[in-house]
């Protein structure tokens, strides 16, 4: 899924970029914490599972066929009246060479696409790149260690909420865990914006009661949603 298709399936307009970031703004104030919004299609490309998948399957199809040689010969037989010596294996190539083609452009598709990647492999890429997100971004650097980053997988589907040191020393993480499944479902439910912002408002009153700040906000971070576009952030 590429960026532009992401934005499509979000249904954001500009509008709605500029109300999350300005509820991420206010979501800051009064608190000594920052917080980082991203948003990437997918977390891994998939690649090798859509094509390692789509191998194991024509494999296992031109091993069935084989027990069928002598009924596809006489098929051949009956339709042409001749079968030259290199008919059969010609089809025992095509056949696999074919299946692939078709599965791997087949597995391309978001739907069936998140059928055949294992769970754990989604989990484990949108954990990966969530971790990565959260070095690349900044979020690591932040006064006190009290930075915050939302990463959402569209693809996938999963939310993955990383709270620095000093956040996580006073939450515990079924709390984040919350917050990612309320995330994950309203965009389940095509609420993209809704989710962003409930998220930012939840965040921010955490950061607010656990990290109130008597001075105005000194802002570290961008305040703004991340769509991210490569595998490299």
């Amino acid at each position: 899924m590429t960026r532009k298709s992401l934005l499509k399936k979000l249904k954001f307009s500009k509008e709605d970029f500029t109300e999350i970031e300005q509820t991420i703004k206010n979501a800051e104030q009064g608190t000594d914490g920052e917080l980082v919004i991203a948003v990437a299609a997918e977390s891994s490309t998939y690649a090798f599972w859509e094509l390692f998948i789509a191998v194991i399957t024509a494999f296992t199809l031109t091993v069935c066929l084989l027990p069928l040689a002598p009924q596809i010969y006489s098929w051949l037989l009956k339709t042409f009246g001749i079968v030259q010596n290199w008919w059969l294996p010609s089809i025992y190539i095509a056949i696999p060479v074919s299946t692939v083609s078709v599965l791997y452009y087949l597995f391309n598709i978001p739907f069936f696409d998140r059928i055949i990647i294992p769970e754990g492999v989604k989990k484990y890429s949108v954990d990966d790149r969530a971790i990565k997100c959260f070095v690349k971004s900044g979020v690591y650097r932040t006064k006190d260690s009290t930075g915050i980053l939302i990463y959402v997988s569209y693809f996938e589907r999963r939310v993955k909420i990383i709270a620095d040191s000093g956040v996580s020393s006073k939450i515990t993480p079924d709390l984040w865990n919350l917050i990612a499944d309320e995330i994950a479902e309203n965009i389940g439910k095509g609420k993209s914006k809704e989710a962003f912002i409930l998220a930012a408002q939840r965040c921010g009153d955490i950061l607010k009661e656990y990290f109130p700040s008597s001075e105005p906000h000194q802002n570290q971070l961008p305040d703004r949603l991340l769509v991210l576009h490569n595998q490299l952030f």
